[in-house]
């Protein structure tokens, strides 16, 4: 059974490649491609897999990109952090989903189901995305976005009220949160970038990237780049490179005011 592993979290893809050779030891595995970008290359350029364990948030975008630009004919398992209402539409549309942080025993199950629905059909389960997706933007609900004029950060041994209008951008690295200011200092926060998301204007603000929640004067320069994505250059200069994927474009051009 050859498995390609597509996720762009190092010590995810490790613990992942970990358990499915505890399970599944005779498993050819392939991979990890960390991006859209590698993933399309890679399937172009090698057999297609038996079976594909597939994060959705990359780097560069939503993992659904891939489908679009390269045939997928083998089935799928998503991780993903869906609600649990919404992980309905992958139960139905896909072989199974795992909701991270994965445990061993939820993914030996799915290899299991996997490896069962094959005796049964005698070929490959056949994976719906189109269906999948359309069910995802049905089960969709609006997000309420509280707006907040200034957050608490820690500055040495003071605390400190920064305003939100001084505020850059948001971003999230090793799982730490921070804000950067227009005038190039950092803080780090205490929540998740997803709870700050909800909490300010997101006419000033846009969440360009799982890593980035940018605001409107800090965008320097829009590059057009690979499959209809975005490369945004920021001001203060952020650590890495910032793009906005193909999905999230037509929404990126509204909020410009495009």
């Amino acid at each position: 059974m050859r498995i390609l592993i597509i996720e762009d979290e190092t010590v995810a893809a490790e613990r992942m490649l970990e358990m499915v050779q505890q399970i599944v030891p005779a498993a050819q595995i392939m991979g990890p491609a960390d991006s859209i970008e590698e993933s399309v290359q890679f399937l172009r350029t090698h057999p297609m897999p038996d079976l594909i364990l597939m994060d959705i948030e990359l780097v560069d975008g939503q993992s659904f990109e891939i489908f679009s630009e390269v045939e997928v004919t083998c089935p799928v398992i998503f991780t993903t952090a869906y609600d649990e209402f919404a992980l309905q539409a992958f139960k139905v549309h896909s072989i199974d989903y795992l909701l991270k942080p994965i445990q061993r025993e939820d993914l030996q199950k799915s290899l299991i189901k996997f490896q069962q629905l094959q005796q049964v059909y005698g070929q490959q389960p056949t994976l719906r995305i189109e269906e999948l997706l359309k069910e995802l933007r049905r089960t969709a609900a609006p997000a309420i976005k509280p707006i907040r004029e200034h957050f608490l950060v820690r500055q040495g041994q003071r605390l400190v009220s920064v305003d939100t209008n001084d505020v850059a951008y948001f971003y999230s690295e090793d799982r730490v949160t921070f804000l950067k200011t227009h005038d190039g200092r950092f803080f780090s926060l205490d929540y998740p970038l997803e709870e700050v998301e909800q909490q300010v204007d997101n006419g000033k603000f846009f969440r360009a990237s799982r890593q980035y929640l940018v605001q409107r004067r800090a965008i320097s320069d829009i590059f057009v780049h690979f499959n209809g994505k975005y490369k945004l250059a920021l001001k203060p200069a952020s650590n890495e490179e910032v793009y906005v994927s193909r999905d999230r474009a037509p929404e990126f051009k509204k909020w410009l005011g495009a």
